[in-house]
């Protein structure tokens, strides 16, 4: 065939789409499990749903990428919501982000924060460390990140913060003390919004649905139940020879392959490099919140890091469901749960360089990595898209 995507999740259903919108027929999509979807899919949960791969929402912000999506579930079928997001830190609930609201904080609190925030290094002018924990500290002030960005991203990751690099932390913004110090005077935050300030839920439907709408549409181009096990870069096969492409969209992990053929010992070493971490997604029918959509719960003593209130965004449904990292969780009998063993890809140290390697020597073969997992970044199923479309417009006009 002339295209092969591995995987149907959003990024590998909005590439297959938008070939299709081209008029291309001669593609296929093989996909391990036995429904489309990926992270993003849903299953219901006391009558209503339940995303298991933790929280997808379609974001506002990318209008190219929601006119496209508005074809397969229309914007009368879905509802929008201001985002109402908390962090429980300090015996307190405060507002996201942490830097801007920690007016929100007891007083003394307060104080502690705000003397902490001026002798940042950032704020100081001492030299940027490379060392992810001195480098928050740098950055954020010793309160936020022994408050917050140490105990919330041990639990998220439950690895040593140190094997993380401080490239991708770049996006955060220095806290000026200055803003800091008018925010709590004011009792009113400073900074920009944060991702999904606004977004979409399905009216009727999970998060999965979307996606479902999308492989109906290409359903006779789809083999489900089909594991990519062995990857031959240079002859463009998979499973040896059970599918052979021309061009091949990889959006599964590069570390899901039992085996890959045809590659550099750069590439093999770069490869077994990647890291990555699981979650569960826990129903917890009794848990609910008037108003908050999500909260991040960086204490240690809580299993969870991020616990997301269903009825306040899925119509007629009660309860929330809880993220916890696979190596935290402790299953109980009843749990209704369900477990990712791909969830996020790691930033490590070095992550950059192996990535470039990957999908440089990949794309040498005409294989090309797409989405969260074929890119190795923490991208939401929004950006994905966007990348989708890009790609796809790009290899159309070879």
């Amino acid at each position: 065939m002339k295209y092969l995507i591995i995987g149907a999740g959003p990024s590998g259903l909005a590439f297959a789409n938008c070939l299709y919108d081209k008029g291309e027929r001669d593609f296929r999509v093989i996909e391990l499990e036995e429904e489309a979807g990926g992270l993003a899919r849903s299953r219901d949960v006391d009558g209503t749903p339940l995303d298991i791969g933790g929280g997808h929402f379609m974001d506002v912000r990318r209008p190219r990428v929601n006119e496209f999506l508005f074809r397969f579930m229309g914007e009368d079928e879905l509802n929008s919501f201001d985002r109402v997001t908390k962090i429980r830190t300090a015996g307190v609930r405060i507002d996201y982000p942490y830097e801007a609201n920690i007016w929100q904080l007891p007083i003394d609190e307060e104080v502690e924060h705000l003397k902490s925030i001026a002798s940042a290094g950032c704020n100081t002018g001492q030299s940027e460390p490379v060392n992810f924990r001195d480098w928050i500290i740098w950055k954020l002030g010793r309160k936020i990140a022994e408050e917050y960005m140490f105990p919330y991203n041990e639990k998220l990751f439950s690895v040593d913060l140190n094997s993380l690099g401080t490239y991708w932390m770049n996006k955060l913004p220095d806290v000026s003390f200055e803003d800091t110090l008018r925010s709590c005077l004011m009792k009113q935050p400073y900074g920009s919004l944060p991702g999904h300030a606004r977004f979409y839920y399905p009216k009727k439907y999970g998060s999965g649905e979307l996606w479902l709408r999308l492989a109906e549409r290409i359903k006779e181009n789809i083999d489900y139940n089909v594991p990519a096990k062995i990857l031959d870069l240079e002859k463009g096969e998979i499973n040896g020879g059970d599918y052979k492409a021309d061009i091949i969209i990889n959006t599964a992990p590069w570390t899901s392959f039992e085996e890959i053929r045809g590659a550099s010992d750069g590439f093999i070493e770069a490869v077994s490099g990647l890291c990555h971490s699981s979650i569960v997604v826990k129903y917890l029918p009794d848990v609910e919140d008037e108003a908050v959509n999500w909260e991040y719960v960086p204490d240690p003593s809580v299993d969870y890091h991020r616990i997301l209130y269903r009825n306040t965004f899925a119509e007629g449904s009660k309860g929330s469901w809880a993220e916890i990292n696979l190596k935290r969780y402790e299953a109980k009998a009843g749990d209704v749960a369900f477990i990712s063993d791909y969830a996020y890809p790691l930033n490590t140290v070095g992550k950059p360089e192996k990535k470039d390697l990957i999908l440089k020597e990949a794309a040498a073969h005409n294989i090309y990595g797409l989405g969260r997992w074929g890119e190795w970044e923490h991208y939401n199923s929004d950006l994905v898209v966007e990348l989708a479309m890009k790609l796809a417009d790009k290899l159309g006009s070879r």
